[in-house]
């Protein structure tokens, strides 16, 4: 660990926190319909946009209604995505030739990019022309983005309205999500990628001649071995910068390269480094100010995002500690015995970025339902590597997915102000709604859907030959790998331990399972929440009311949200990274 590493680390945060009032704000005041310096250029486009779909943007909708549009729009995304990779051959802008997806692993992709979760069991370089890429991918991640901001809208708004039937209308809160918000910040920080060197164009792939030609040794299959020797290398490029910019500002994570954000043309320098992580939290963090905006109760909002705080600072710092320690077996030249890794844990990293960087970049991606990374997390230490698992198994609530992130918090904050009235014997309140037995009911299934999803699959794929045919680790690690793919999937990550094998018929199938279940079956119960609380009186504050706006209720919330996470995970996490760690400790090695 070094000085420079921590004032990294602490700059991001302060930049965080920055951001989150002025956008925040300015997320309340589309949302609410009121003016903004866009409406000028915006107004007639939405209005036109309303005209041609035959939408009455002034006609408002009920949990139900919400809830059945949402899905009816994410599933003929789905359908044409699939269609498209299906067909891609014969579409324009495939310079390469690419074939046509197979049809698992198409399925799972559409999947994938609709949820918002952006697995991706290929390499995109060599799969994806740039058509699928631009009509299919990114309309994805602005799609998958818009609908999850929609739904943290459409919840904050149940706790905010009372005696109300409509929770408002997903069609306009979908539309202002991509035209107010998405789209403008988009162009500005593509523009600001470009200018750090990703590259952004249509050209073909670039033949370059090596300056040192490479000879391979080859062996087949009756054992015979020659030389091969390699003097050209195929560059890939294409229209990156704009999808990098909606992958990150939009929680979706998926590359326009197979190494993803540590790709020179995807991430060149450490400025866009960090321009990347921010634009990553920027959204999630910004909403939680629009909570306390929305129902009048600004303190609340930050209480809630303290909660987020503390849990992000608490996730870096374990993963920088223990990647600045190193591993115990692999030691410098000139070490001694009590000594570790000199100079940390550097495998799998970019030295452009260092260890604080990776620490950081792994944390934030991972806090958020953000699937994008510029190191290796196969090649972290069991206790790093244990950050990011944990962080998707707690629901990607620390800052989480843009709206996926608040709307989970939310469900947390009702089991906290519940367990609150619980301690002092009376019925909980939040923001003067009575919390009662559907909406506890509510809050817990959405969180087992997620749970039950992970340790039914894992368990299934670590008995079974389909699902240890991908892991390329016998040892705890390998167990690591497939709960490690499950909880991305499951929590729409989409960030993986790069050791496991992911792209067969098994885990294309039932990752493509894992994700829908927790994306929409997670949602809904959400939703039916966000109807109840919409419903309901209002009542007045008493003696007996458990403030929700202070630092003894951030202290609840967030010991609930670690209770839970432990409870329901960690007999999974000790036969895994933490018996890892021991046997590392130890020596020994698989």
């Amino acid at each position: 660990m070094t000085g420079n590493g921590w004032f990294q680390i602490f700059l991001f945060f302060c930049l965080v926190l920055a951001l989150t009032r002025p956008l925040g704000n300015f997320l309340y005041r589309v949302y609410e319909r009121k003016p903004t310096f866009l409406d000028r250029v915006l107004r007639p486009v939405e209005r036109l946009i309303y005209r041609i779909c035959g939408i009455d943007d002034t006609k408002e909708m009920d949990w139900k209604g919400y809830g059945f549009s949402m899905l009816l729009f994410s599933g003929v995304s789905l359908l044409l995505l699939y269609l498209i990779e299906r067909t891609q051959q014969w579409l324009p802008w495939n310079p390469q030739k690419l074939p046509n997806l197979a049809p698992d692993l198409a399925w799972n992709t559409a999947v994938s990019f609709t949820t918002n979760t952006n697995w991706q069991s290929y390499v995109p370089e060599s799969t994806m022309s740039y058509f699928t890429q631009m009509a299919g991918l990114a309309y994805h991640n602005f799609t998958s983005a818009a609908v999850g901001m929609a739904l943290a809208i459409a919840v904050i708004r149940g706790v905010a309205r009372k005696e109300s039937k409509t929770i408002g209308n997903f069609w306009v809160d979908t539309t202002r999500s991509m035209l107010w918000i998405l789209l403008p910040l988009c162009v500005i920080l593509g523009l600001a990628l470009v200018s750090q060197g990703v590259v952004q164009n249509l050209t073909p792939y670039t033949q370059a001649n090596l300056v040192e030609p490479q000879t391979i040794e080859k062996q087949a299959a009756d054992g015979t071995k020659s030389e091969d020797t390699v003097t050209t290398q195929v560059i890939a490029q294409g229209p990156v910068a704009s999808q990098e910019a909606i992958k990150m500002l939009g929680t979706n994570g998926g590359g326009f390269f197979n190494a993803n954000s540590a790709h020179p043309f995807e991430n060149p320098t450490p400025v866009s480094n960090l321009l990347e992580m921010l634009m990553i939290f920027a959204i999630p963090s910004a909403l939680t100010y629009t909570l306390g905006r929305m129902t009048g109760s600004a303190k609340h909002g930050w209480a809630v995002w303290s909660a987020m705080a503390g849990l992000f600072l608490t996730g870096v710092i374990v993963a920088y500690a223990t990647e600045s320690r190193g591993n115990p077996m692999l030691k410098g030249v000139n070490t001694t015995a009590s000594e570790t890794q000199a100079g940390g844990n550097m495998e799998g990293k970019e030295v452009r970025f260092g260890i604080a960087n990776s620490a950081l970049f792994t944390t934030v991606t991972t806090d958020a339902s953000c699937g994008a990374v510029n190191n290796a997390h196969d090649s972290l230490t069991p206790i790093a590597g244990m950050v990011p698992l944990i962080n998707i198994m707690l629901g990607e609530i620390v800052f989480g997915g843009v709206g996926s992130g608040l709307y989970g918090m939310i469900v947390f904050v009702i089991l906290a102000v519940f367990i609150a009235g619980l301690m002092v014997g009376r019925t909980p309140e939040y923001l003067g709604k009575k919390i009662e037995a559907f909406d506890v009911k509510m809050a817990v299934l959405s969180i087992l859907v997620s749970s039950l999803t992970i340790l039914i699959f894992a368990a299934i794929a670590i008995v079974t030959k389909a699902g240890l045919a991908g892991i390329s680790n016998p040892g705890p690690h390998g167990l690591s790998q497939i709960l490690y793919a499950y909880t991305s999937s499951a929590g729409n990550n989409g960030s993986a331990f790069a050791g496991i094998n992911a792209n067969t018929l098994w885990y294309n199938s039932t990752l493509a399972v894992a994700m829908l279940l927790g994306r929409f079956f997670a949602v809904i119960p959400v939703l039916a929440i966000a109807g109840n609380l919409a419903a309901k009186k209002q009542v007045p504050e008493s003696l007996g009311t458990f403030p929700v706006t202070g630092p003894l209720f951030t202290v609840l919330l967030i010991s609930v949200i670690v209770i839970v996470g432990a409870l329901t995970f960690f007999p999974s996490l000790s036969l895994g990274p933490i018996l890892e760690h021991l046997l590392m400790n130890a020596g020994k090695a698989f």
